[in-house]
């Protein structure tokens, strides 16, 4: 297979797999197994079978330009390092699969929970394979967003969703700090690709430059994998399931932190600031978590916390500036990830058997679940450092680089070895609690449920791990000496080290610390015993130092007092004010920008000044001028005059030969105008008669400020026009596009050819914006009731309904609906000859006025007919529109154009232009931006029918909160219909 489909498949597989679990049924429980354990097992295939490539020092990479001309490309990128951890994703993620698939109980909506984790672990693996840095921080945010699906999965408990939401918070901000510091390392290095930084490591640490990225790199780094002082976070995510805590503690989420700082290693790592940042967090996060997990009643709590702990132990190695020390972080990573997962799954297999997680009710479990038990003693024993076991030999790599290690101040030289002793001893003695306490001493009472051992495939993925911990702490070099050294060569380079993976290194200062170690942990268990036992809460020392209450005053403090005080000082429930607070800002802004490019008009001559077109000039500044002056007292005058100055800037548009921009801008009008109108109808009326609110009355001192901000606005934009269109002749301008048109997009209508070419990739942004706003506005209406006194029909209407009712000589039929039935049967039969304009204007749009903003805009003409005319529920009654299917498959088809080129490697969004010859029509152009320019014709269709629903049921609920009697009422179309008319299901 091909090494770019092989990295294709490792990174698409589990985000396929995802998408197909969400299809299944709620209860599909087994079907959602198999075919997460199908995608998981195919991905560690692909990795696996990349094995000799990267084991002969081979680099896998496959690209797609996305953006080439601002260095941004979607690349993929495996060497050893990578290779290893795509292998830990991958193969731990098979086992926790199948753990899965006998832990979630039956209830669970399991298909949603593989969805979850298979989408998790694609982003896990697009985090690891990643060749440019930017994608990177893609997937890391990408991590943090599904990490909070899958703690909050049993979203019904508090604790799930405190968890999520701790853990999004931290991670998330970190995570926009790592792209803060991504974009000053590209601005370094002078390219975002992974390849080209790894080599830029001289011009990396002597640009002044370089603490700003390591700053902001680090703080994305040590969130990750809960560092100190951000190490909080991480047992609170212990309300998720336990697979998932299995998973994301062992070789996934809490490991890409770590994982980023080796990857940078070559170029960020060698400095004293490196040192004491990396070095100091690692170091207090080492003892502070394994003194705070002896403490932990709850089993998961314990190992969190020792997770904790061992992080510390590998992002201190990494902080010691020493290639032996690279060496033992790497190793530590794969051990730890081996140990850890076995040892959750064991606790998930004692709280699935028993009911419960607290130690101080358990005892005794070595005689009800004897195999889980000896699983469980191995593993503990390997994170405490036992020997012969595979946690042992990278603890005394550990040691000999504590007591090696080169610190900027020599007279500290002995901190490092005491502290590593230290934490190593707490390791033995939390670890010397989980077996006790759980497995030793007399039955347990009153268990939730009598503990007996679980099905032999739950414990099989624990017996895999426990294995590999084993036969790594035996035979060190046979198993996985060949995979540590890849993976160190992918790193170091030719600075590779020798080292020695050999079980016994004789009697030597390691090994008596890693002795000191175990007896200091079993006698400081021993002396812990008693006060462990009595089930005290809390941890001493460090009781008021609690990562969690200091998370929650911060958030209190930013979305209580300081949220409040700025909303007391800048915030107001009136429009008007926000509206002058962000014109200030954009004018306050956009003049010091100015300022700083010294503006000045250009050297070309203004043209002289047509007396028609001044004309038309003034009768559009004369409606603007009347427009605000009319908003305050009349808001229909006042929409009206705003649609003559966009009439004007129509006709402007068409006076400068631009019937691209007359066009779009003359069906903007109707629908905006059409919009606002029927939005107009449900506002509360205005209160300009004495007695209104202090808050609306109206002062000469606030006329002037509005008057002048509004000036103020208004002539700097008149400015900075006249400054640009005075610097560069339109005539080189245009020839330059009209050179490109159609040699490069196919077209002859330069203006269609720039939106869905040239700058298709602003076009694609806009749409989707533009579908944003609409389910945004949808949103927002759906909850919205009308103001009481806009219930009523309008006056003129209610004037006409009392002439008619009092008429003598009325008859039956006569009436204002017998009036609109001619315009109402005329517009149905328009509706037709509507589309097939749309559809022409559409066809036409890449080489004559037309497109598919334009024609999305007249169809949606059509629509807003119907709905004025003959009402919401007789246009539902007969039409099935769906907006919302009309929006997804709008951006479906805009994106799709644009990743299509990918297949035979262009840039995202090349066009593609060629003539078909068709039987009896000859040569027909065909363009791939035609796809393009549909994908935008649906979405505006979609978007503005969208919002036009959202407006026309306000009438429905206008009539609904009416006083007239039910037989004047037009009926009320359910929520079914409503709903059937959106597209929701």
């Amino acid at each position: 297979m091909p090494d770019a489909m092989l990295l294709i498949a490792a990174v698409g597989l589990p985000f396929a797999g995802a998408f197909a679990a969400v299809l299944l049924p709620t209860h599909a429980r087994d079907a959602a197994a198999w075919l997460a354990g199908a995608i998981t097992l195919a991905a560690l295939a692909m990795v696996w079978l990349a094995f000799q490539t990267v084991a002969d020092g081979g680099v896998l990479r496959y690209e797609i330009a996305w953006m080439p001309s601002v260095g941004l490309d979607f690349s993929l990128r495996m060497d050893g390092f990578a290779w290893m951890f795509a292998g830990l994703v991958t193969g731990i993620g098979f086992l926790v699969v199948l753990y899965a698939r006998y832990y979630m109980s039956p209830e669970d909506p399991v298909p949603r929970f593989f969805a979850f984790l298979l989408a998790f672990m694609g982003a896990m693996m697009g985090v690891v394979l990643s060749g440019n840095l930017i994608q990177l921080v893609f997937f890391w945010e990408l991590t943090s967003l599904l990490s909070f699906l899958l703690i909050g999965y049993w979203h019904h408990t508090q604790g799930a969703r405190d968890g999520a939401r701790m853990a999004l918070t931290v991670t998330a901000a970190g995570g926009l700090c790592l792209l803060a510091g991504v974009l000053v390392l590209g601005h370094i290095v002078g390219s975002y690709r992974l390849d080209e930084v790894l080599t830029a490591g001289v011009r990396i640490q002597s640009h002044p430059l370089y603490l700003t990225a390591l700053v902001l790199i680090l703080l994305g780094a040590l969130t990750k994998s809960a560092q100190f002082p951000f190490h909080f976070w991480l047992p609170h995510a212990m309300a998720a399931p336990t697979p998932v805590s299995a998973y994301l503690h062992s070789a996934t989420l809490v490991k890409a932190g770590v994982f980023l700082m080796a990857r940078l290693w070559p170029v960020m790592a060698g400095t004293d600031a490196w040192f004491w940042i990396v070095g100091t967090a690692g170091l207090v996060t080492l003892v502070i978590g394994a003194y705070i997990a002896i403490f932990q009643h709850d089993i998961k709590g314990l190992l969190a916390y020792s997770t904790i702990s061992h992080l510390g132990l590998v992002t201190l190695l990494l902080g010691l500036n020493s290639d032996l020390a690279m060496v033992a972080a790497i190793f530590h990573m794969m051990n730890h990830a081996m140990f850890k997962a076995s040892l959750f799954m064991a606790a998930g297999i004692i709280d699935h058997e028993t009911g419960t997680r607290d130690i101080r009710r358990l005892s005794g479990l070595n005689r009800s679940m004897p195999f889980t038990a000896r699983l469980a003693l191995v593993a503990a024993a390997a994170m405490a450092g036992v020997p012969l076991l595979n946690g042992f030999l990278s603890k005394e790599m550990f040691f000999a680089e504590a007591l090696t290690a080169e610190a900027p101040l020599p007279s500290a030289f002995w901190v490092l070895p005491v502290l590593a002793m230290v934490a190593s001893a707490f390791a033995v003695t939390y670890s010397l609690r989980f077996i006790h306490g759980a497995f030793f001493g007399p039955d347990p009472m009153d268990l939730p449920r009598a503990p007996h051992e679980p099905p032999a495939w739950m414990r099989f993925p624990v017996e895999i791990l426990v294995l590999a911990c084993i036969m790594v702490g035996v035979l060190p070099a046979a198993t996985v000496g060949p995979f540590l050294d890849m993976a160190v060569r992918a790193v170091l380079g030719d600075a590779t080290p020798v080292y020695s993976l050999a079980v016994w290194h004789g009697f030597n200062q390691p090994l008596v610390m890693s002795l000191l170690a175990l007896a200091g942990g079993v006698l400081l268990y021993l002396l812990l015993q008693r006060h462990l036992l009595g089930g005290a809460e809390g941890v001493p020392l460090l009781r008021r130092l609690e990562g969690q209450r200091m998370f929650e005053r911060t958030m209190v403090f930013l979305s209580w007092r300081l949220a409040r005080t700025l909303e007391a000082l800048l915030g107001t429930r009136r429009l008007q004010p926000q509206l002058r607070l962000v014109v200030g800002v954009a004018v306050l802004a956009a003049g010091w920008a100015v300022s700083l490019r010294s503006f000045a008009p250009g050297n070309l001559l203004p043209s002289d000044i047509d007396p028609v077109i001044a004309l038309v000039w003034v009768v559009g500044a004369a409606c603007a001028l009347g427009a605000a002056w009319q908003a305050k007292y009349h808001r229909l005058a006042a929409l009206i005059l705003l649609g003559g100055a966009g009439l004007v800037t129509c006709v402007t548009y068409v006076w400068f030969s631009a019937p691209d921009l007359a066009l779009t801008q003359l069906l903007v009008e109707v629908v905006t105008t059409v919009l606002l109108l029927l939005g107009l109808r449900w506002l509360p009326k205005r209160l300009d008669a004495p007695g209104a609110r202090p808050a609306e009355v109206v002062t000469a001192t606030r006329r002037l400020r509005d008057l002048a901000l509004a000036g103020a606005a208004g002539a700097g934009m008149a400015a900075l026009s006249y400054g640009v269109m005075t610097r560069l002749p339109p005539e080189l301008l245009a020839q330059h596009f009209l050179k490109l048109a159609y040699a490069e997009g196919g077209g002859t209508n330069v203006v269609n050819v720039t939106l869905v070419d040239f700058r298709g990739f602003d076009t694609l942004g806009e749409i989707t914006v533009l579908g944003t706003v609409a389910l945004t506005v949808f949103a927002l209406l759906r909850r919205f009731r009308p103001a009481p006194d806009s219930v009523d029909l309008p006056e003129q209407q209610r004037d006409q309904s009392a002439e008619d009712e009092a008429r003598p000589d009325r008859v039956d039929g006569d009436s204002l609906a017998d009036w609109l039935l001619v315009p109402a049967v005329i517009t149905r039969l328009l509706f037709p000859v509507i589309g097939l304009i749309a559809l022409f204007l559409l066809l036409r749009g890449h080489d004559l006025p037309g497109g598919g903003f334009v024609a999305g805009l007249v169809m949606s003409v059509a629509f807003i007919l119907q709905y004025m005319i003959s009402g919401a529920n007789w246009v539902e009654a007969r039409l099935r529109i769906l907006p919302l299917r009309w929006i997804s498959l709008g951006l479906l088809l805009a994106a799709g154009t644009g990743m299509a080129p990918w297949l035979f490697g262009l840039p995202f969004l090349t066009a593609y232009f060629s003539y078909a010859e068709l039987p009896g029509l000859g040569a027909v152009p065909m363009a791939s931006a035609l796809v393009f320019d549909l994908g935008v014709f649906l979405l505006v269709v979609g978007a503005t029918v969208l919002m036009l629903i959202a407006l026309a049921h306000q009438s429905v609920r206008g009539h609904r909160a009416a006083t007239r009697p039910a037989a004047a009422r037009p009926p009320i179309p359910s929520a079914g219909r409503i709903a059937a008319a959106v597209g929701e299901d």
